[in-house]
């Protein structure tokens, strides 16, 4: 049987997007930072690993696959996105929101989406 080892980003400054989710998660780096190639990992050692690899490739506005980052309820969310905004994330003007969303759509700072998730939204 498998299992999710990591979740790979791409990014055109490695070191800038690491400095970004080290700070976001409390992860920490498997080895050195590396600018063209470095896994992060979970401190506690439970869960997914984070890589991040240099890429040119441009961001896409609609991403098949991102990040859900889970906030124990509305005032925990607004106090992540606040907190993930001053270390360098930015709001995406995100065009498919449902009528009452539970999540707020942010960036990283090399413009990988992903969403925080208010998981006491009903």
């Amino acid at each position: 049987m498998l299992t999710l080892g990591s979740i790979v980003l791409g990014a055109s400054d490695v070191r800038r997007a690491a400095t970004f989710w080290m700070e976001a998660l409390g992860y920490v780096p498997r080895d050195e930072v590396d600018p063209t190639w470095t896994v992060l990992v979970p401190p506690t050692g439970t869960g997914p690993n984070l890589a991040l690899g240099l890429s040119e490739t441009p961001v896409q506005t609609h991403p098949r696959v991102h990040l859900d980052l889970y906030a124990e309820n509305a005032a925990a969310q607004a106090a992540e996105v606040e907190r993930l905004v001053s270390l360098g994330a930015t709001h995406v003007d995100w065009d498919l929101y449902p009528e009452d969303p539970d999540f707020i759509v942010l960036a990283d700072p090399e413009g990988n989406r992903f969403c925080v998730i208010d998981t006491a939204h009903t």
